[in-house]
């Protein structure tokens, strides 16, 4: 509870922010950290807070370009069996004990999710995103994947596996996220959508369009619509 109380007193006075996730084992010199800084610096330029999981590799680089930017640069630095060694970048920091919280504060203060390569957990974040946007628990944001000759090989087993092999998804599953190896039309695209939602809820402000499904939880997700309970032959709510 003190994770979720601290985080939400700190993180809501950060504005508007993007989720930058990948590798921690990435090194200074690599080509993906020297995007990644890049891309720190041309978001904090175009007015956004970067949010990261505050460790080394990706996360470092984008921190530092944020940071040395003059922008804000979150880190949101986690407790791990082998010690994280949290970068010196940030001008926002948090300390997590739990990936769950943490992961509230990523969704919650995020208006697009960027990931460059990484292991599991960068896996588990996009899987997470992609998850809120598909089913609407969440809105439309960016989902941008930063790297072709690594994202590639997924995106090709999500089409010809989960799509065309087993139909677990929906072919407009696959236009959830975009894939690029130019740092700055990521941004753009970032950039871009966020001016058409800030226009739109506007829109929606001024002419008082309210749904309930709407509501917004206390995690940054859609309350939705409630489940629709099978029902037996006499009318019950089957147990």
């Amino acid at each position: 509870m003190a994770e979720f109380v601290e985080g939400f007193d700190v993180m809501s006075r950060v504005g508007r922010a993007v989720a930058v996730f990948g590798s921690a084992r990435t090194p200074p010199g690599n080509r993906y950290y020297e995007m990644a800084e890049t891309l720190g610096r041309r978001l904090a330029e175009s007015g956004y807070a970067v949010i990261t999981g505050g460790g080394p590799g990706i996360m470092e680089a984008v921190n530092k370009g944020a940071f040395e930017a003059g922008g804000i640069s979150v880190g949101l630095n986690i407790y791990l069996p082998k010690e994280q060694r949290a970068n010196p970048y940030q001008n926002v920091s948090l300390e997590f004990h739990y990936f769950f919280a943490r992961k509230v504060m990523f969704v919650k203060y995020s208006c697009a999710f960027i990931c460059l390569p990484g292991g599991f957990g960068t896996m588990d974040e996009f899987f997470e995103s992609m998850t809120l946007i598909q089913t609407s628990k969440c809105e439309h944001f960016p989902i941008v994947l930063i790297g072709s000759d690594y994202w590639q090989p997924l995106v090709q087993w999500m089409r010809e596996t989960l799509l065309e092999k087993f139909g677990n998804i929906d072919p407009g599953d696959l236009d959830l996220f975009i894939l690029t190896d130019d740092v700055e039309e990521a941004v753009r695209h970032v950039v871009n959508w966020c001016r058409r939602y800030e226009r739109a809820q506007r829109r929606r402000a001024r002419l008082a369009v309210h749904d309930p499904s709407e509501k917004m939880t206390a995690e940054g997700t859609k309350v939705g619509k409630p489940p629709r309970v099978p029902r037996n032959h006499n009318g019950n709510q089957r147990r």
